[in-house]
């Protein structure tokens, strides 16, 4: 896991402060430690949050980066701590919950929020704040894939062998593709196996992060893949030849949240911090930058980013969240077979 240096640093001076040295437990007071991804997400995060709208208000804002799965370990290590070493945390709706069951989160307290009236009501829990979303589409190259795909079946298409490529982090939502394409459902991905199996047969290629799976579609060592719409759009803008379709099996929803760990050291800067991320500017500038669809009611699209990100309303009637229960019972199964059998 990669933590910056500022972070490591915030950490001796939370353990100074805990000794009790002078002058320490009032700088630990201007700060907010952030838990989060790095790449594109974190450095928005810094330019259209920390920056603009929190810096501003004298907090200093330190971000904690890693992947997902470090960053729930250390929420789950921590949380018998009196104090922990996040005051936010940045998750998936789907690892939110996980952490959620596990204990290791505050309830929102929505009076705190000056935006909480404007978030869309169905995104609402009571442990975590709706930050951005998006669904899971089949990005494609229509250079190389000249007839457009239907749905996640078609990556099994042998004319496609070696082209089809996976994030290693999207683990759970790259099972669930093939699982859907092995006529699995959102409440059981065991199909999944024998789909993942043959993929690999077909050379399937697994890259590391998002960002090293764009490098090999702009160089067509790539031409298929499940992703978000959102990366989709923001690869496109990047100047690489990506359509996409929503595939016919099943239209999956993604949602990233905000949440306060229970043992959170700035919690008065922490509700700051979710505040800021509701903010109407900084929501529009994810869509802009990103392509993930607002979570509040009064930020309002250009017509032509939300005639590229939005879903038909066919789409949205057939749009349905994880099934979170299912996932959180499974996902050590999944993470053992993606890691042990398929990439093994």
């Amino acid at each position: 896991m990669s933590i910056t240096r500022r972070a490591t640093l915030a950490g001796a001076a939370f353990a100074a402060a805990a000794a009790g040295l002078p002058g320490l437990g009032r700088a630990q007071g201007r700060q907010v430690v952030v838990g989060t991804w790095g790449g594109d997400y974190g450095e928005l995060l810094r330019q259209n949050i920390d920056l603009p709208l929190v810096q501003p208000q004298g907090i200093e804002v330190l971000q904690d980066v890693a992947v997902a799965d470090p960053r729930k370990a250390k929420m789950l290590a921590e949380r018998q701590a009196r104090r922990g070493s996040l005051d936010v945390s940045c998750l998936s709706d789907t690892d939110m919950h996980m952490m959620n069951q596990q204990s290791t989160l505050d309830t929102i307290n929505f009076g705190r929020l000056s935006r909480a009236g404007a978030i869309v009501p169905t995104l609402r829990k009571p442990y975590a704040i709706p930050h951005i979303y998006s669904t899971l589409v089949l990005l494609y190259n229509p250079d190389k894939v000249t007839t457009p795909p239907t749905g996640y079946a078609d990556m099994l298409d042998p004319k496609y062998r070696g082209r089809i490529g996976f994030s290693d982090i999207l683990y759970s939502t790259n099972t669930f593709a093939a699982a859907m394409a092995g006529g699995g459902t959102f409440s059981d991905y065991s199909p999944a196996r024998r789909t993942l199996m043959e993929l690999r047969s077909l050379d399937a290629k697994i890259y590391p992060s998002n960002e090293a799976l764009a490098t090999a579609l702009k160089g067509e060592e790539v031409w298929m893949t499940p992703m978000w719409l959102a990366r989709g759009y923001m690869w496109q803008k990047a100047g690489i030849p990506l359509r996409h379709v929503v595939p016919k099996e099943g239209v999956y929803a993604i949602l990233f949240e905000a949440a306060i760990p229970r043992n959170a050291r700035n919690k008065d800067n922490a509700y700051a911090y979710l505040d800021a991320m509701l903010k109407p500017e900084a929501q529009i500038a994810f869509a802009d930058r990103m392509g993930y669809l607002p979570t509040v009611t009064d930020a309002r699209l250009p017509a032509e980013i939300a005639g590229a990100i939005s879903l038909s309303e066919a789409d949205q009637a057939r749009l349905r969240s994880p099934d979170y229960d299912y996932l959180l019972r499974s996902h050590a199964e999944i993470l053992d077979f993606w890691n042990k059998q398929f990439k093994g």
